[in-house]
Formats: C-alpha cells, sequence, structure tokens
C-alpha cells in the first residue's frame, strides 16, 4: 500500500470538480468534517486488502478535494463587498497590484486597498478591487469629464494612488453560451469592482509614489511600453506584448479574431510550448557553462553535477518566465509537470506517465482549484496527455543518435506527426468549448509554430537586452499575419457546430482521443461511432405553430431572439460596450452559434446605440437576413405598420412607426425612441408584444386603435422607464408576463420602482435582466420563464432578489436605489 497515495490523486481531483458544481456553500464546518473523514478512512484502510485500500485512498483523495476546496471558497465569500457600500463615493488609498489592462479609451487594473474612508469614516473594502480609468467616464451629468491621458502621471503597477471612486458586488451578464465574468473575476480573487471618479468635482486622482512593492508587474509593464515605443506597426507591437509579459489585451481584436479562424491562438499566449522551449533552451545553455568550468573550478562539478545544475536552474528560470509572462494556468501547468519530471530524474525515478500527468495537474488544482474552469486547462493537460499516450519513441525505443540530416528529418516527422495528432484529437474539445473548429488549423500551424517558438518569441525575448531585435520580430509578425489571413480568408476556414449536450461532448472528446491512440485500427474506428452523435446534434426547436422567445442578458440595452419551428428573428442587437466591443459579437453571436441558427431576418427598433450598437457584428456575420429599422440604412428596409408575414403558423405583424411618421427623405419626424418599430408574434393561443423604447403617447395610440390586442408576454417598453408602461396599454395587453432588459445598477433607474407597481397591481409577473439572466419564454408554456442565471447557478455568481417579484406574481417591488453610473465597457 505504499503507492496507495496516488490513487488520492484522481479522488482528489474529482472531488475539486464537484465542489464547483455546487449552487449555494454550506457552513464552513462541512467542509471541516470532510477533512476529518479521510482520516477514519485511513485507519480503516488498514485493515482492508488491496482493492479496498485503494477504493478508500480514491474516495478520501475526493473528499480532501472537495472539503479543502469549499473551505477556501467560504474563506473568500466572507471578504465580499457590503452591499451597504455599493455605488457610494469612497476615497481609496492603495496600490496598483497588476499589469494595467489596456481599454479603448484608459485602462483597468487591479488595486490593493490599504485604507479607504467613505464621507470621511473608515469602512471596510476587501483587500483586492478591481478600477477601471475610463476617459470621460464617472463624471456627474451635465459635467465636462476629466481626460485619461496615458502622458502625465499615468497608472503604473507598484505605485500608490489616491481615488474617488464607486463600487459594487461582481456582476456580469448571464447567457447560454456566454462569457462568465462573474466565475472570471471570483478566479482572479476581486470580490468588487468599479471605476475612478473623474467629474470636476470629485477630488482628482493623486499619485503618492512607488511602493517598491509588484516590481514584476512593474517590469512587465515597463517592456510592454518599451515595444509599444519602438515597434512602429501597433498590431506587430501588440503581438509581441503578449508573447513577452503576457499582456493580451495589446492584440488587436481583429486579430485575436483572426487567429481563432486560423487555430494559432494558442500560439499568441504565454502557453506550455513557449514555457518549454524556454526552459530547454535555459538547461541547455547551463549545462554548456557549468561544464566549461571544469578547467577552472573541478570540484563544483564534483559537488554539484552538471544534470542538477541544469535541471534545477531550468525549472527557476522556467519558473521566472512564466511569474513575468503573468502566471497563466498553461504555464503553471508546464512549470509544474517540468519541475515533476525534473526531481523523479534526479531522485532516479521513472513513475509511469500518467502518474506524471495526474500529478500535475493535482498540483495546479492545490494552487487554484477554480483554474478547472478555464478553457485553457483542459486543453492543456488533455494535449500532453494526448502526445503522452501515443509518443512512439516512448513505445519503439527510437534512439535519439545518428547523422545531423536524419535526426533533422526525424524532429520534422515529428512534429508533423505531433500537430497532427494534437489538431485531430482536440477537435471535438476545441469544438465543446468554443463552439468552432479550424479547418486550417494543421496547414496554419505546421507554419505559425515554427515561426513562434524558433523565431518570433526568442527574438522578442532577447529584445528586452537588445530592442532593435524587437524590429526583426515585427517583421516575421508581419509576414506571418499575410499568411493567416490568406487562409483566414478561406470561406471553409473555420466551422461553427451547435453546442451539444454534455454526455454527447464527453463522448466526442473520448472519441477524438481514440482515434489518435496507438491502437488497432478496428478499436480507433469506434471513435468514429463517439464523434457521430455530437457531430450531428440539433438543437431542439418549437414545434409547428408555436414560438421561442429568448431576451437575452446584455446590460443596458435591447436583443430578443424569437424562433419558430425553422425560423428566426432578431429584434434589436444590444448595446456597444466600447470602440472595440459591443453586444452583438460578445452575446448575440455566439447564443446564434451555440443554436445552430442562421437568421432569417433581424428588426432594429430604433437607431440609438443600446439597441443598435451590435448591428454591424451580426449583419457581417448574417448577411443574409432580411434587416428592418425606424432609420435610414441602405441595407434595411423601412419599419412600417402593416407589414406581415408568416412562419410555421405563427404570425408576425409591426404595429409602429405608422407612414406618416417618417418625412419626404425618409426620416423620422418623431423623437428617437417614439419611431421605435413594435413588433407583434402571435401563435393561435399566445402572443407577444416588442416595442423597444416607444413612449406612453405611442402606447396609447396603439392601445386605442387595437383595444382587442393581448399578449401572453411584453418586453417592457425603454427598459421599465418612467416615460413608457402606461396603465393604458397595460390595461389593454394584459399580459402575464413582463421582460424587463436593464442594466445591473443603470444610471438611469430602469425599471423604475412606480413602473414595477403598475405590474404588481395588475397581479403581472416580471423578471429583470440583472436577476435572471437570459430570459427564455415559449408559446407552448405560457405559464412558465426560465432563467439562466437560476438553471446555471453556481455559488460565485451574483444572488439577486430572484428577480424582484417575477416569479410569483404580486409580489413586492424592489426598493427603490440610488442610480449609479456604471460603465458599459466592464461587460461582459
Amino acid at each position: 500500500m505504499r503507492w496507495a497515495w496516488l490513487a488520492g490523486l484522481p479522488g482528489w481531483v474529482l472531488g475539486v470538480a464537484l465542489q464547483l458544481q455546487q449552487a449555494a456553500l454550506w457552513p464552513w464546518w462541512a467542509y471541516a468534517l470532510l477533512l476529518c473523514a479521510p482520516m477514519a478512512l485511513w485507519a480503516v484502510s488498514r485493515f482492508r486488502g488491496r482493492a479496498q485500500g485503494l477504493a478508500l485512498a480514491v474516495l478520501a483523495g475526493g473528499l480532501i478535494g472537495f472539503g479543502l476546496t469549499g473551505a477556501r471558497a467560504v474563506h473568500f465569500a466572507s471578504q465580499a463587498l457590503d452591499p451597504a457600500q455599493q455605488g457610494a463615493d469612497i476615497e481609496l488609498t492603495g496600490r496598483v497590484a497588476s499589469l494595467p489592462q489596456r481599454l479603448g479609451q484608459g485602462e483597468r487594473f487591479d488595486f490593493i486597498v490599504e485604507s479607504a474612508a467613505r464621507a470621511g469614516a473608515p469602512v471596510h473594502l476587501p483587500e483586492r478591487v478591481q478600477l477601471g480609468w475610463i476617459s470621460g467616464f464617472g463624471s456627474a451629468a451635465g459635467e465636462p469629464p476629466r481626460e485619461f491621458t496615458r502622458q502625465g502621471p499615468g497608472v503604473r503597477a507598484g505605485d500608490r494612488w489616491r481615488f474617488t471612486v464607486r463600487l459594487r458586488s461582481p456582476h456580469g451578464l448571464s447567457n447560454p453560451h456566454g462569457f462568465d465574468r462573474e466565475r472570471w473575476l471570483w478566479e482572479q480573487g476581486l470580490q468588487a469592482t468599479g471605476h475612478v471618479k473623474l467629474g470636476p468635482r470629485d477630488p482628482a486622482p493623486q499619485r503618492l509614489g512607488a511602493s517598491g512593492l509588484h516590481p514584476m508587474d512593474a517590469l512587465r509593464q515597463s517592456v510592454s511600453e518599451r515595444i509599444d515605443e519602438r515597434v512602429d506597426d501597433p498590431r506587430s507591437a501588440g503581438v509581441l506584448a503578449a508573447l513577452v509579459v503576457g499582456d493580451q489585451s495589446a492584440i488587436d481584436r481583429a486579430d485575436w479574431t483572426l487567429f481563432r479562424t486560423t487555430g494559432v491562438a494558442h500560439l499568441m499566449s504565454i502557453s506550455g510550448l513557449h514555457v518549454t522551449m524556454f526552459a530547454w533552451l535555459a538547461t541547455a545553455l547551463l549545462a554548456w557553462g557549468w561544464r566549461r568550468l571544469a578547467p577552472v573550478w573541478p570540484q563544483a562539478l564534483l559537488s554539484v553535477p552538471v544534470p542538477v545544475v541544469a535541471g534545477l536552474g531550468g525549472v527557476v528560470l522556467a519558473v521566472a518566465y512564466a511569474l513575468f509572462s503573468g502566471w497563466g494556468v498553461p504555464a503553471q501547468r508546464t512549470v509544474v509537470m517540468l519541475a515533476v519530471v525534473v526531481g523523479l530524474r534526479l531522485g532516479v525515478r521513472h513513475w509511469p506517465w500518467p502518474v506524471v500527468w495526474l500529478l500535475a495537474m493535482s498540483a495546479v488544482l492545490l494552487l487554484d482549484p477554480w483554474a478547472l474552469m478555464q478553457p485553457g486547462f483542459w486543453l492543456s493537460f488533455v494535449a500532453v496527455g494526448i502526445l503522452f499516450a501515443t509518443d512512439p519513441g516512448r513505445s519503439r525505443g527510437t534512439a535519439p543518435g545518428g547523422p545531423l540530416h536524419r535526426r533533422a528529418v526525424r524532429a520534422l516527422v515529428n512534429l508533423l506527426r505531433e500537430q497532427g495528432v494534437v489538431t485531430l484529437a482536440l477537435a471535438p474539445l476545441t469544438l465543446l468549448l468554443f463552439g468552432q473548429f479550424s479547418v486550417v488549423g494543421l496547414l496554419a500551424n505546421l507554419g505559425a509554430i515554427p515561426l513562434v517558438t524558433l523565431l518570433i518569441t526568442p527574438l522578442a525575448l532577447l529584445g528586452v537586452a537588445l530592442p532593435p531585435l524587437w524590429d526583426a520580430a515585427a517583421w516575421v509578425v508581419q509576414g506571418m499575419s499575410v499568411g493567416l489571413q490568406w487562409l483566414g480568408q478561406w470561406s471553409w476556414a473555420a466551422v461553427f457546430r451547435p453546442a451539444a449536450p454534455w454526455p454527447l461532448a464527453v463522448a466526442a472528446v473520448a472519441g477524438g482521443a481514440l482515434l489518435v491512440l496507438r491502437l488497432p485500427w478496428v478499436v480507433r474506428s469506434a471513435g468514429l461511432l463517439l464523434l457521430a452523435p455530437a457531430l450531428l446534434y440539433a438543437p431542439p426547436r418549437p414545434a409547428p405553430g408555436q414560438f421561442e422567445l429568448i431576451a437575452l442578458d446584455v446590460g443596458q440595452g435591447s436583443a430578443v431572439l424569437v424562433r419558430t419551428e425553422a425560423h428566426s428573428l432578431l429584434f434589436d442587437t444590444g448595446p456597444s460596450y466600447g470602440p472595440d466591443s459591443d453586444a452583438g459579437e460578445r452575446v448575440v453571436l455566439p447564443l446564434l452559434r451555440a443554436l445552430g441558427e442562421r437568421l432569417d431576418a433581424v428588426v432594429v427598433s430604433h437607431r440609438d446605440s443600446d439597441h443598435a450598437g451590435g448591428a454591424e457584428a451580426v449583419r457581417a456575420a448574417h448577411p443574409q437576413a432580411r434587416w428592418l429599422s425606424s432609420y435610414s440604412t441602405e441595407a434595411a428596409e423601412r419599419c412600417l405598420a402593416g407589414q406581415r408575414w408568416t412562419w410555421d403558423g405563427v404570425r408576425f405583424e409591426v404595429l409602429r412607426p405608422l407612414p406618416e411618421d417618417y418625412g419626404p427623405e425618409g426620416q423620422g419626424l418623431l423623437s428617437t425612441n417614439a419611431m421605435s418599430c413594435v413588433l407583434r408574434v402571435a401563435s393561435a393561443q399566445h402572443s407577444a408584444w416588442l416595442g423597444g423604447d416607444i413612449d406612453a403617447a405611442r402606447e396609447v395610440q396603439l392601445a386605442l386603435a387595437r383595444p382587442d390586442d393581448r399578449a401572453t408576454v411584453l418586453l417592457a417598453p425603454h427598459h421599465g422607464s418612467l416615460t413608457s408602461s402606461s396603465p393604458v396599454l397595460l390595461n389593454t395587453l394584459q399580459p402575464r408576463w413582463v421582460l424587463v432588459q436593464s442594466g445591473y445598477r443603470n444610471r438611469f433607474g430602469h425599471p423604475a420602482p412606480a413602473v414595477l407597481e403598475r405590474y404588481q397591481q395588475r397581479g403581472m409577473r416580471w423578471v429583470t435582466s440583472p436577476d435572471c439572466g437570459a430570459a427564455t419564454w415559449r408559446s407552448a408554456e405560457p405559464d412558465a420563464v426560465r432563467c439562466h442565471r437560476e438553471q446555471d447557478r453556481r455559488y460565485w455568481h451574483h444572488t439577486g432578489p430572484a428577480a424582484a417579484a417575477g416569479l410569483s406574481a404580486g409580489g413586492a417591488p424592489p426598493p427603490a436605489r440610488t442610480p449609479e453610473l456604471t460603465s458599459p465597457r466592464s461587460e461582459p
């Protein structure tokens, strides 16, 4: 039973994975009991046979993994931001604790709080918060903003500052197949986010000097800025900054799209490949240098042999490089695995690769159990596991020697084999994690891997000492980009498939691994049978004559997907979050891809950016769709009352604007909100009413003109503003459900408590997107609204009042709160 502890490793990993599925945390003492249980199991195992002892070891490992992760989560959750401090002006003193991330009009950075005061009285805050310093944001209404500039004092890692800020608890958008920002903030150890107030009436930010702390982040920032200054092409400079210091925010958004399409995105951030190559070079140089000491200091080689110096020194330098690059999961995984391998070799031990692989995985999860939720974790460990399992040199005992040309040919063959194996094996996992697979990825990586690992990265790293080498590295980046752009332009460069349920997805991942393992072809072919269900999966659709409505969580804006048996329509495209970010790209398109949707029509109710901000991204991805809008655009038809069509037994009718609302040249004669397109969608028994930001006057006109209209579900006009949801409209439509799309703690106070009171008085049920997330309503189940935030809840997620009074008719509306300025750029 000397090796029984190894049986606890898979139990540990499973225990961590199970704890991460908890919707709510238990009391701390429950996890403490779980941590005590393994001692009892150990005592029992001494009187059991080998099989029972191994089973108990697995169980003990699982209990330790579950209990320790839960206890750490309880401790971290206890440091949450006091709700009473949300939205208040707080004076913070502390230091910048991370490499500032670049935004379109400012920067975002982690901040260690040393002291905090509200109205002169000290307050307790989480130790680490995330702040945004954004130009023109945080000033009071009607006041000119204090601009952010990269000149002047600047924000530098390690510097101490005094800011006036507004904070809020971590909150992100909650959509099917969308980015989970709350999980990401939890993983980063952040319990509050906020922004620096820059209005003329706010105290100016004060730089208090350098703290001398966070030297690694300060060095990373200095190198990133030097690259910016040296390299003329900003896109090449961004790639170099990402490869040298791990500053992925420096890479242009269009370049990230190209890298994902061509399957080389993993090369543009510090990955295991980069760390391994760096460690190999460091080991070789240390071994060479130590041997050269023999004539001068022979005693040194006898006291500390070359393998010890090279092995330990290589690991130390690999750790330094990984820290310098931001200490991401791939870098962590590689450093841990290198340390394990070096330790085993120095101890003259030869463990089977599954043990080394599992030990490295367990060590990474011991450092950061929430790394298990990162796509990079699975891509890294699955890729390494596949390479271990398919290594022909290990299986055949291939000798590494021979003439130089034969070794070169063998290295090239191995590179081609490994890349082909990894590409095929990871294809199902890539589809599962990202909903897309790069068809040209194998070809792109064959060229990009040697360029990035053997030319670009070494030149970029050496450029820290010899800056002219950055020019050479940038030249190689530009040449590589030309080739990638050529591949990315192919119509079939990337394949998108709908997201399959997790059992089919797991089977597909196993099938991909089975295809590349060194097994008889009869056994390998079974992998195709495991792959087929996920590849052929089609998400369920409404029955004929029925429709489904998904009100997406896009923050302060609107986007609604309507699906019938064979058609789909998008009503509004969500807001713009900044110069390089919008809801179309971040929220709408991922959902459409996951559902396998090809839009037939898009209705943009009006030109305001919170409704039309994602239009460009949606149009580029779905050029075949018919476009309707109330504002002038060459690519869209004019929205006009009376337009009707029927899809699969479901009727669609445009109710506004009227023809006379348009001027002689097509311009709207009313306000932008009043010109909103109003769409009614109806099955035989139920209907939905979507009205954009229509105002009360237009609501009354519609209600009087169509007194017999009813609606089972109503999209709250103007996000629940006081200017809309008039009593006349509500009395006419008599909806069972009202879906309110608004931003979390938005500056407008939407939805207004008085409007929610109107809903309550009429027995209407409502849900709000900050508390519900994406809300799904189906005409076949008219009495139910499914909230994604509830269906996908984990303990790190925001806990609101369960959509206010939404899930039970007649509940009290939430109390009024002080409107807060919240940055749309923080979403999602």
